[in-house]
This record gives C-alpha cells, sequence and structure tokens, in this order.
C-alpha cells in the first residue's frame, strides 16, 4: 500500500514515531486476549528471562520507578502469575519468580510478539528485516536505549498518576 504524499513532515524520526505509535497501540490491543497490559508483558518477560531477582533489581533492568514496580507485581500476583518469596539470603528482599500459570501466559506473550512483529513487518523480506532490526539496532545503541527495555517504564508512574479517576 502506498501513502499518500503530504507536505507535512518528512524525517525517519517523525516516520519512526509514527510507525512506534501504531505498533505500541497494535501491540496493547492484542494483550487484551489475554487481559493484560503492556506493562504487564515486559515484567513477566523480564522475569522469565532472570527467575528470582528482587524488585528492585527488577526496577533498575527495566529503569522503572521502584514503587510503580510494586503495583505492577501486585497485579500479577493476584492474578496467580507472579509469585514472591523471601530471599535466602535477606529477609528484606523478595525474590520474584513465575507461577506455572505464569509461565504458560508468557508462552501465549511470545506468540502474540511473534504474531504482532510479523504483522509489523509484513511485505520485508527476511533479508530486509534483518537489515532494518540490524540499523534500528544501532541508533537504539546510539541514543542510549537499554536493550530490549521500553522507555516507557521511565515514566509509568507520572502517565497513569495524571489521568483523571
Amino acid at each position: 500500500m502506498n501513502r499518500p504524499q503530504t507536505s507535512g513532515p518528512s524525517s525517519i524520526a517523525f516516520l519512526l514515531t509514527q510507525i512506534g505509535a501504531q505498533a505500541a497501540s497494535q501491540f496493547a490491543e492484542r494483550l487484551t486476549s489475554l487481559d493484560l497490559l503492556p506493562q504487564h508483558a515486559g515484567v513477566l518477560r523480564m522475569l522469565g528471562q532472570s527467575e528470582g531477582i528482587s524488585q528492585q533489581e527488577l526496577a533498575a533492568r527495566l529503569e522503572m520507578h521502584a514503587s510503580r514496580l510494586v503495583g505492577v507485581v501486585d497485579t500479577l500476583e493476584k492474578r496467580g502469575l507472579v509469585a514472591r518469596q523471601s530471599s535466602a539470603t535477606d529477609r528484606r528482599v523478595y525474590a520474584l519468580h513465575l507461577t506455572e500459570a505464569g509461565r504458560g501466559t508468557l508462552k501465549q506473550l511470545r506468540m502474540i510478539a511473534r504474531e504482532h512483529d510479523n504483522a509489523i513487518c509484513d511485505g520485508l523480506t527476511a533479508q530486509e528485516r534483518a537489515q532494518l532490526f540490524h540499523l534500528l539496532e544501532r541508533v537504539a545503541e546510539r541514543l542510549g536505549l537499554a536493550h530490549a527495555v521500553h522507555p516507557g517504564y521511565r515514566t509509568l508512574e507520572q502517565r497513569e498518576d495524571s489521568q483523571p479517576s
């Protein structure tokens, strides 16, 4: 499908913003089938990679305000997807673990993420996808973005607090 030419902004940064906003919106929509929000998906994904890390370490890796993470983990714990366990080395620290239900949900999340990625890149060859991925990785690295961490975690608390109740 050809995009109509307009006299508006025509920059790579603007195009990336358009694509990023659309991709984020579509991913959030896909997550509704699991009754999850994107921040839940990110926490589950990170715990799947680093089982047993502390809430503080998880907040640091996600570059997320620690007090906001508590609420996200509370939600996942109430849903039976995450369990807090006292640390064997420090009673003041909770280690986070995926439950069986959490591992099953993570498996579904990975499938949704693959489908989403394929839908976003539909029309590109495997070689074009690899080239695009490589170029975007270089840009992300130069910008100092944490690998595989959405920068929205940094401001998640402010955005949610600013919404009317």
